[in-house]
């Protein structure tokens, strides 16, 4: 089996955080979220970095971590741009942003030749959360299905308290493999509850311990063909009807695959409480919560020393 590799995807725009939310420091070296999620998938076991970018952040990327990245990590980068296409399609006009997480991982078609996880640039995930995947993906090899793996989460400890967020809603079976995994790309805290809404007037309440998805997936690399097949048909369907802004979501393609019986995806249950800026307002807390792993031990000063 091939060593496993981590994508890490960090081509968003952050609209949301109001700029590059993806290289603010939250460390007091300066660090940025990144830093220690490289930090605890080299502690699991991860040795080859895969960053998915945009041409136009590469600059400031490599000066605020990719150099310092590549003294330790096998790294390398692809970019994931608007009018990386199939045959026959265009860029709409008026589309300026990324075409989703399901596009970062097709971003990688080159480079992907055995099992790797996947994960959000600016979510902090928690060091259990590595060492789980990474577990799985060594010893991961598709039979008669695909079989893939997801870190799964606790909605409660997945939330902010400055807005909505956008999470996969799963629904497990009793062997813990998951059975279905729905977007929702507007859950927040409201009135005491945590709700999400598809319109914006009707709201529908969710259990604070459902599992969800924080894009922390273990794939082995059937996946890259299963992206190709359903890339032109989510085209067909976004440029009729949401051109700028349709995103295909790595998320939809993988309930399909489990609806039509051809993937299986063991939900690894992680306790740990997710950190991330999807606002300014967030900041804050995560700088907080770092600085206290680091007082624990968590974390040494220096994040090189694995």
């Amino acid at each position: 089996m091939k060593e496993p590799a981590l994508v890490v995807m960090a081509a968003g725009m952050g609209s949301r955080f109001g700029g590059l939310k993806q290289i603010e420091p939250v460390g007091k070296n300066g660090e940025i979220i990144m830093d220690f999620s490289i930090y605890d998938a080299r502690k699991a076991g991860f040795k080859k970095i895969i960053c998915v970018i945009k041409k136009e952040i590469e600059s400031d990327f490599k000066k605020i971590i990719g150099d310092r990245l590549s003294e330790h990590v096998d790294l390398e980068y692809v970019y994931q741009e608007i009018d990386d296409l199939p045959e026959g399609y265009t860029v709409p006009e008026g589309r300026n942003k990324p075409w989703g997480t399901g596009h970062a991982i097709l971003a990688c078609r080159e480079l992907i030749d055995g099992p790797f996880a996947v994960i959000n640039a600016d979510d902090y995930y928690g060091q259990n959360a590595f060492k789980l995947i990474y577990d799985f993906l060594v010893n991961a090899e598709d039979d008669e299905k695909y079989r893939y793996a997801m870190v799964g989460y606790i909605l409660e400890n997945t939330l902010t308290d400055h807005g909505h967020v956008a999470r996969g809603v799963c629904t497990t079976n009793e062997n813990g493999y998951l059975e279905s995994i729905t977007e929702r790309t507007r859950i927040e805290k409201r009135n005491g509850l945590i709700q999400y809404t598809e319109d914006g007037s009707d709201w529908i309440t969710l259990s604070g311990k459902s599992i969800v998805s924080m894009n922390l997936w273990g794939f082995t690399p059937s996946i890259i063909g299963e992206l190709k097949k359903a890339f032109p048909a989510f085209l067909d369907k976004a440029l009729k009807t949401n051109p700028a802004k349709a995103e295909f979501f790595l998320p939809e393609v993988v309930d399909q695959l489990i609806k039509s019986q051809k993937a299986t995806v063991k939900v690894l249950e992680s306790q740990d409480r997710w950190y991330g800026v999807t606002y300014r307002e967030d900041k804050e807390i995560v700088v907080e919560a770092i600085a206290k792993m680091r007082e624990e031990g968590i974390y040494p000063d220096n994040l090189s020393i694995v």
